[in-house]
């Protein structure tokens, strides 16, 4: 080997460790490994600007560490097991090894589900375009809202729910028409004349004014309760699912919406979120520290199309 092809190589090695020195491109590569993408599909996963997503895509291609190909009008991209430059490829696993884990490589992998689910749609025959039709012409003309509301229909209409932290009362209004009593607590009387005013009218729907940590509430006043995207807000999140079990009677259930633990240090300074979110680890020790008996949590759908982490739904079962 001469010095220029000697030159060469380490020009090329060092291409590629430049390649891997960023985090963007760490992620790209990540879901390429598991599957082959176009650019859009990328940035939906990833939640990043396009062209974004292309720029980082052309270093990883003059690095080798990536394969493209044209299908029609788009451009495909992978990290195939064959046909990666060897060096190549060891350098990317020598690094895969060392990543861990994180809460936002979840968060690509589960939007990552999201973007494949949405191709299996689109390729499918005459019969998958239809429905894709079907659905923008039922939303036309119904709204995108019914589905959700009226599947509400199911709770049993002779109990009394509480919607803790309730806020200016949107989880109320989608309750009340279905259950005997909603009970809306929160501790900022702005929210209750907002959600009141909302609420004008309804005659099953009480507002109290109080903090999750001392509800003006009986012990087992009520059959269900809601937490929706409160929890993070609370510094003893503990302290206040202790609270919230206490005025549930026994068999009674608990609906914690929150969000998926996540890296956004930010919201603590812009948003006063005392919590990263909630793992499912998370959940279960809170729930079993709070005496709930039982907890089952489910990721939701990610939405590729919304800024915010991922959420989950939890729901906290008290002892019969």
């Amino acid at each position: 080997m001469t010095s220029r092809d000697d030159a060469a190589a380490r020009d090329a090695w060092l291409a590629r460790l430049g390649a891997l020195g960023d985090l963007t491109r760490l992620r790209l590569l990540r879901l390429l490994e598991r599957q082959e993408l176009g650019v859009g599909e990328l940035a939906k996963a990833t939640r990043l600007p396009q062209s974004t997503v292309s720029r980082h895509l052309k270093v990883l291609f003059e690095a080798s560490l990536v394969q493209k190909r044209s299908e029609g009008t788009a451009t495909m991209y992978a990290l195939p097991n064959d046909g990666v430059d060897g060096d190549a490829r060891a350098v990317w696993a020598l690094t895969r090894e060392r990543l861990g884990t994180s809460p936002e490589f979840d968060e690509d992998d589960a939007r990552l589900g999201e973007v494949l689910s949405e191709r299996r749609t689109d390729s499918r025959t005459f019969f998958g375009r239809l429905g894709r039709e079907w659905d923008a012409l039922r939303g036309e003309l119904f709204g995108d809202r019914f589905t959700g509301a009226s599947m509400l229909g199911l709770l049993d209409p002779s109990w009394i729910v509480a919607d803790f932290g309730c806020g200016t009362g949107e989880a109320t209004e989608l309750l009340a028409p279905f259950v005997a009593k909603v009970v809306g607590f929160d501790r900022e009387p702005s929210m209750l004349v907002a959600a009141t005013g909302r609420m004008a009218g309804a005659a099953n729907v009480e507002f109290r004014e109080g903090d999750l940590v001392g509800l003006p509430a009986a012990a087992g006043e009520f059959d269900a309760g809601v937490l929706m995207l409160v929890l993070h807000h609370l510094p003893d999140a503990g302290k206040a699912l202790r609270e919230m079990r206490r005025t549930l009677r026994p068999g009674g259930t608990l609906l914690v919406v929150d969000m998926v633990a996540h890296g956004h240090e930010e919201y603590r300074m812009t948003m006063g979120h005392q919590h990263l979110g909630f793992s499912e680890s998370d959940m279960s020790g809170l729930s079993e520290s709070a005496g709930f008996a039982s907890v089952r949590y489910r990721r939701l759908r990610a939405a590729t199309d919304r800024k915010g982490p991922g959420l989950f739904a939890a729901a906290l079962r008290t002892n019969r």
